[in-house]
């Protein structure tokens, strides 16, 4: 799978645009994303290229970049990936830290597996991100190491090919799954895939009921399934992020989006995701969702 993280540097034109999908599709008047040379493989084969790669930079990553990100108190990532896709998106200055509650997703994924008597732990730890819940839910796992290895082989089989989930706390008053450290991009290949994996309608169906005072960002884009997760480093200040699966025409896209307040405030970040969301409303018509394979 491919990453192109994105500077800001754009360009207008045809030639642009090929300059980021690898081939020349066709022709718009408005601004286009240009990634960093760095990014740029000329003897790689050109991939299959999802629909949203060649219609977000149009609008919705010049907009980001050059209209809301300069306003916004803090750094922030935005990802996107149509479900059944090869080719990450990101955007922003933010691109890695704890997964925080996001985790518990598949977490909760694979203590279903392991047994449907954990369903009544599952709603609280993904509805209302209930901590003790979670806790329940992992040491239904087994032993520290095996929890760890479990959760980390469904991040392997939901496309993560990096991420390593701890089994020993960090930090004594949070979880260790919660401060595995969760990048943007992983955690988006992660969420793209997570509607294809065996049994995660058993998830993503509570991730469409989460609680009324959880749903910000994300939260606030009509018949998205999402989880949050939130929490300080050790000097107070808070890491807020989301992943989510939004429903657009062609199927669903994934899209992840993170930020560190330079508050530090949780509210401040709930915030800034608020006002990321509003921008991707306005450009959901753009964005072309993907299904899963034959046989899902």
């Amino acid at each position: 799978m491919e990453v192109v993280r994105v500077k800001a540097r754009f360009a207008r034109g045809c030639g642009a645009l090929a300059l980021l999908v690898g081939v020349l599709t066709g022709c718009t008047s408005k601004p286009v994303l240009v990634p960093d040379k760095t990014t740029v493989n000329a003897a790689a084969p050109t991939p299959t290229i999802p629909a949203t790669v060649m219609s977000l930079p149009g609008t919705l990553a010049w907009d980001f970049v050059n209209t809301l990100e300069p306003t916004l108190p803090g750094k922030v990532g935005l990802a996107l990936l149509p479900v059944g896709g090869d080719k990450v998106v990101a955007i922003g200055d933010w691109s890695s830290g704890p997964g925080w509650s996001t985790m518990k997703v598949p977490l909760t994924l694979a203590a279903l597996r392991k047994s449907s008597g954990n369903q009544v732990a599952a709603v609280n730890a993904i509805e209302y991100s209930d901590n003790s819940a979670a806790d329940t839910l992992w040491q239904s796992l087994g032993s520290p190491e095996v929890a760890a290895q479990t959760v980390q082989d469904v991040l392997r089989e939901g496309g993560d090919p990096d991420t390593t989930v701890p089994a020993a706390r960090t930090r004594a008053d949070y979880s260790a799954f919660g401060q595995a450290d969760w990048s943007l991009s992983d955690q988006l290949k992660f969420t793209a895939k997570l509607p294809c994996l065996p049994q995660s309608d058993a998830v993503t169906s509570l991730m469409g009921k989460i609680s009324s005072t959880q749903r910000w960002g994300l939260g606030t884009l009509e018949g998205a399934v999402f989880k949050g997760g939130w929490g300080p480093d050790p000097s107070g200040n808070y890491l807020v992020r989301q992943l989510g699966l939004i429903p657009v025409d062609g199927g669903q896209i994934a899209i992840v989006i993170a930020t560190q307040p330079n508050s530090g405030s949780f509210d401040d970040g709930t915030a800034i995701l608020g006002k990321i969301a509003n921008l991707i409303s306005e450009h959901l018509d753009e964005l072309k969702g993907g299904t899963c394979p034959t046989g899902k």
